[in-house]
Order: structure tokens, then C-alpha cells, then sequence
């Protein structure tokens, strides 16, 4: 769902590029994020045909199909929308760099600057337990990040921070993460 939301350096080739005709794969796709539908639950699934009643049912049996406002949007999204991804890119980027380059200024956090999404993992030196952290940076900075242990196990040192925001909202909340940091 991230495939385009690259920065400084092309996407990968899709496998839709490097499949075999007799190749069984499933590709399922969203609008989530390239097109800022988060929510709709709008997206898609291409698969050999051979698996086209059993994903018919599930689509009816689970969704009963998606609205046709939503379906008009997700179409609009594909006819018009490249102009509106390319500024989300930019203005992720934008707010990557904010983020990173605060981050990095503390002296404090370890984190590998992505070369994709709208998000960054990140671990605070001297914090071992992120859960708790999260909420004294809410209380103590304002600022409001997801504990990592939400995305499993190996997240558990870790802070997710989204920065596909508004970039005077990101640009507010480096501000105040590194000045907590710098205390």
C-alpha cells in the first residue's frame, strides 16, 4: 500500500511487472494512502481468475459491496488524482526531514531515516519502556506518538510518530519533542 510513497529513489517495479502468466499471486491494493481515503475502505484485489467467487464472497458476505459515492471517488482518485499524490509525496518528505533532522539535533534518538511511508520508528536513549513514555510525551510535550509495542514485539522499544500532517503541526511538534529531549 506504501508501493509509491518513496522518496529519493524510484519505487520498486511492481510484480505485476515481473510475474509469470502462470504465476499465482494476489495483489490487494488500497486508497488509503495515496489518496488520503483513510477510512473508506476502498481498494482492491486482483487474483487468477479462478479465485474470482470465492473473493465475490467474500466481498458480499463481509463488506456488501462498497457505496457508489465511494466507488466514484476511487475513480476520480485514478482518473485525476496524480497531482494530489505528488503534493501528499512532497509535503511527507517535507514533513520526514522536519521530523528526522529535530530527532536527529537531540543526540538522543536512534532511528533510521525512511526512505518511504509517513511514519518513523524511533527509540529515545535511556527510555526502556516506550508505552510509558508515550504518555508522559503527551503530558509533559504535548505531543502524542503510538508505543511500538501496538505493532508487535519487536516494536516494544520503540515510538511511531505519523508525519503526514500538516507541516506547521509537524514543524510544532519537532519543536516540542526536541526541546523535551533537550532537558
Amino acid at each position: 500500500v506504501y508501493a509509491r510513497f518513496v522518496y529519493d529513489r524510484d519505487a520498486a517495479p511492481s510484480f505485476y511487472d515481473v510475474i509469470e502468466p502462470d504465476d499465482r499471486l494476489i495483489f490487494v491494493n488500497t486508497f488509503s494512502k495515496n489518496w488520503a481515503m483513510t477510512g473508506w475502505r476502498v481498494g482492491w484485489i486482483s487474483a487468477p481468475p479462478e479465485l474470482g467467487q470465492v473473493f465475490e464472497n467474500l466481498v458480499q458476505y463481509n463488506t456488501s459491496g462498497v457505496a457508489a459515492f465511494l466507488q466514484r471517488g476511487a475513480v476520480a482518485a485514478l482518473a485525476e488524482g496524480e497531482d494530489f499524490f505528488q503534493m501528499q509525496l512532497d509535503r511527507a518528505r517535507k514533513g520526514r526531514d522536519i521530523l528526522s533532522d529535530a530527532l536527529s539535533r537531540s543526540g538522543r534518538a536512534s532511528f533510521a531515516k525512511p526512505d518511504g511511508t509517513f511514519y518513523l520508528f524511533f527509540h529515545i536513549d535511556g527510555e526502556d519502556d516506550a508505552t510509558d513514555l508515550a504518555y508522559r510525551l503527551v503530558d509533559e510535550a504535548g505531543v502524542g506518538f503510538a508505543p511500538g509495542a501496538t505493532f508487535g514485539d519487536v516494536g516494544r522499544p520503540f515510538l511511531r510518530a505519523c508525519f503526514m500532517r500538516d507541516l506547521d503541526q509537524v514543524t510544532e511538534g519537532a519543536e516540542r519533542i526536541a526541546e523535551w529531549l533537550s532537558r
